[in-house]
């Protein structure tokens, strides 16, 4: 990410594209995948577009992660996790360009 910006941007986008895209046309979406060889049976591949909440990204708080930690599911302080792994300005920024 931080040798490849812009490339990053690019692929986070395209990969939200593509989860509003199953979330939305997901007959459209099972065409793709069958045209595409991911899979042969387009019935299956549309109950599984169908059941799936593709749209779920956009409702996504990365804070979060504050609760795991209160049920004591995670040890690691939330913020010691998004300081060393995470970088969310791609992420929030695609969002807004998304909404737009």
């Amino acid at each position: 990410m931080r040798n490849h910006p812009v490339a990053t941007k690019r692929v986070v986008r395209a990969i939200l594209k593509a989860a509003d895209l199953c979330a939305n046309e997901p007959a459209r979406a099972a065409r793709l995948m069958v045209d595409g060889g991911f899979t042969q049976r387009y019935d299956y591949a549309l109950e599984a577009l169908s059941e799936i909440p593709y749209d779920k990204w956009r409702e996504y708080d990365h804070e979060d992660t504050l609760r795991l930690h209160e049920a004591e599911m995670i040890k690691t302080s939330p913020q010691k996790i998004i300081a060393d792994g995470a970088d969310w300005r791609f992420l929030n920024e695609v969002k807004r360009e998304l909404k737009a």
